[in-house]
C-alpha cells in the first residue's frame, strides 16, 4: 500500500472510531443540566440528557420516563458513574414497552424543556424538569463473555489474563424517534 492510499484511508478509519449515533445529532443543545433546570427559567431550551431509567409509565397517547441523569461521554452515552445530575421526566408520544425500557437501562433523550413537575420520591417532594422528548435512544445491553486469553502462556504477562469482556448484545440498537406525525423505528 502506498502512502497516498494510507493518507486517504486514515480520516475514514479515525472518523469511524467514535461517532455520535445519528438519532442523537442535531444540536445545538443547551448546556443546562437537570439539577439546574428545576425551575421554569429554562422552558423551551433544547437539551440532550441521558441516564438510567428509574421508571417507565405508558399512558394513553404517550410514555413518560423517570430518568436518573448522568454525564454523557463524547458519543452521547451516559457514563457509568456514581455522579448524578439529578432526575428528570421525559415524555414521548407513542407506546414504549416498559419491559424493554426497563429500570436500569441506559437512554439518551433529545427534546425541549417543557417546565417542571413535582412528584413524591419516597417521602420527599422532588421537582423534576419535564422534557417533551423527540428522541428516546435506548443503548444496547453489554453482555459479559468469558475471556480465556491466548494459548501462549506469556501473551499477557507472566500469569496471563482470564477475566470478563463486555460486548454489545446481538440484538443491536433500539431507537424510536418520534416525529410530529408519529413514531418510526430506526
Amino acid at each position: 500500500m502506498n502512502h497516498w492510499t494510507f493518507l486517504f484511508l486514515l480520516p475514514i478509519v479515525v472518523a469511524g472510531c467514535a461517532t455520535v449515533p445519528k438519532p442523537l445529532t442535531g444540536g445545538p443543545f443547551s448546556e443546562v443540566i437537570p439539577s439546574a433546570a428545576q425551575n421554569d427559567h429554562f422552558v423551551g431550551q433544547r437539551i440532550r440528557w441521558g441516564g438510567n431509567i428509574a421508571n417507565a409509565e405508558p399512558g394513553k397517547n404517550k410514555t413518560c420516563f423517570e430518568i436518573v441523569s448522568h454525564p454523557l461521554d463524547s458519543n452521547a452515552k451516559p457514563l457509568e458513574t456514581d455522579i448524578t445530575w439529578g432526575r428528570f421526566i421525559a415524555c414521548a408520544p407513542d407506546f414504549y414497552d416498559p419491559e424493554v425500557y426497563a429500570k436500569g437501562r441506559e437512554v439518551t433523550v433529545i427534546g425541549n424543556i417543557q417546565g417542571t413537575t413535582v412528584r413524591k420520591l419516597g417521602e420527599f417532594e422532588y421537582r423534576y424538569p419535564q422534557i417533551n422528548a423527540e428522541t428516546v435512544y435506548l443503548w444496547p445491553k453489554l453482555i459479559p463473555y468469558p475471556y480465556y486469553g491466548s494459548q501462549y502462556p506469556y501473551y499477557n504477562g507472566y500469569y496471563g489474563y482470564t477475566g470478563t469482556v463486555l460486548r454489545h448484545g446481538t440484538a443491536g440498537l433500539v431507537c424510536l424517534t418520534s416525529k410530529k406525525h408519529g413514531a418510526t423505528n430506526t
